[in-house]
């Protein structure tokens, strides 16, 4: 079952499963609360993943800063950090989806999966195919963050290396 607005604003107050919202009357939707750009990044180098992550490598990035509120990102891959800080509990998972208005100037931001038990500020790849490229201004809603409710309570909650990340 995916969470509607009236459940979304009750368990931000009783559960605070995302804080920091810059207007809550503008970001919770009839299904999901938008999420909004915090930082943008650009890859300095190449990853490397495994199975068991014993050699995993995240790719280092550059932070893109913004001018006059703005940032410019030309045809390419990006890292962006939301600005909200998402806490899922553990009856609940989240997917992150692109805003439509993302598709519509050429871009698009893959979707990311919330673990129970995830709590930080969440980081989303953001492709810009246009040629011509993209202007974002700090705090632009780009994405969806829908809540998803688990059958029962998970047995086990994440405790992957990002949690707690970017807070």
């Amino acid at each position: 079952m995916i969470l509607d607005k009236d459940s979304l604003a009750e368990r931000i107050v009783s559960q605070k499963i995302v804080e920091e919202l810059k207007d809550a009357k503008h970001q919770l939707q009839p299904a999901s609360i938008d999420l909004t750009l915090e930082k943008a990044h650009s890859f300095k180098n190449a990853g490397s993943i495994d199975f068991d992550n014993a050699e995993r490598v995240i790719s280092e990035t550059a932070e893109i800063p913004f001018e006059g509120g703005w940032v410019r990102l030309e045809k390419g891959a990006y890292k962006v950090r939301f600005a909200e800080a998402v806490r899922v509990p553990g009856d609940l998972a989240a997917i992150t989806f692109a805003r439509s208005s993302l598709a519509r100037c050429g871009c698009d931001l893959y979707n990311g999966w919330w673990d129970p038990g995830y709590h930080g500020k969440g980081e989303g790849l953001l492709v810009v195919h246009n040629p011509h490229g993209v202007r974002l201004k700090k705090g632009a809603k780009i994405a969806q963050l829908v809540f998803v409710s688990l059958h029962k309570e998970a047995s086990e909650l994440y405790k992957g290396m990002h949690k707690g990340e970017n807070l």
